[in-house]
């Protein structure tokens, strides 16, 4: 057997070794830095106008806006665009979804979740669940997958993919899968006196 000196000499020893070890492992750990990467800035009740030649274009509301250091944004409480007409005051369309991301690259709006598109002079509106809007080239559209409604006054519209112009006057379904006509739908042509 050792003496006890002998013993406890070793024994500290191992103890200190351990603490050496453990406390660089630990600076390891602190000399890492972390990077933050969520919103810089967060709004609430946001109302944003956007104008061209000094006209009001684009009305864009939300409940909640998340700001990146990228120029991205999120709503992740939904979000609305309008569209305004020629005037700044008449409503052309509107574009609402739950969700909504803009990725500031790509000039791009993404919508989830309960998308609708409403046309309003022209009373037809689109619904699907995620639909992207291109301010550059001023369209709307969908995967080539998604499934889409469109109704109009006299008929209802289905199928997957969708193209349409910022307004919404002018659209194609990708791959139509039905046409429903609308039973109380205005009839072409002259109405029959009454008897």
């Amino acid at each position: 057997m050792f003496p006890v000196s002998t013993r406890l000499v070793s024994v500290l020893v191992g103890i200190t070794l351990l603490t050496a070890g453990c406390r660089k492992s630990s600076d390891e750990v602190a000399a890492k830095p972390i990077e933050y990467k969520g919103p810089t800035v967060e709004t609430e009740n946001v109302l944003m106008l956007v104008s061209d030649s000094a006209k009001l274009r684009i009305r864009l509301t939300a409940p909640l806006e998340q700001q990146f250091e990228s120029g991205d944004m999120l709503y992740p409480k939904g979000v609305k665009l309008t569209f305004l007409g020629a005037d700044g005051q008449e409503v052309v369309n509107t574009i609402t979804g739950k969700y909504g991301k803009f990725e500031k690259a790509k000039n791009l709006y993404t919508m989830r979740g309960d998308v609708r598109v409403v046309n309003v002079p022209k009373q037809q509106r689109m619904n699907t669940e995620e639909a992207f809007y291109d301010k550059l080239k001023a369209s709307i559209y969908t995967q080539e997958q998604t499934e889409v409604k469109v109704t109009t006054p006299t008929e209802v519209l289905t199928g997957r993919g969708l193209m349409a112009n910022q307004d919404f006057s002018w659209y194609r379904i990708l791959n139509p899968t039905g046409v429903f006509t609308l039973q109380n739908a205005p009839t072409a042509g002259p109405a029959a006196p009454p008897r």
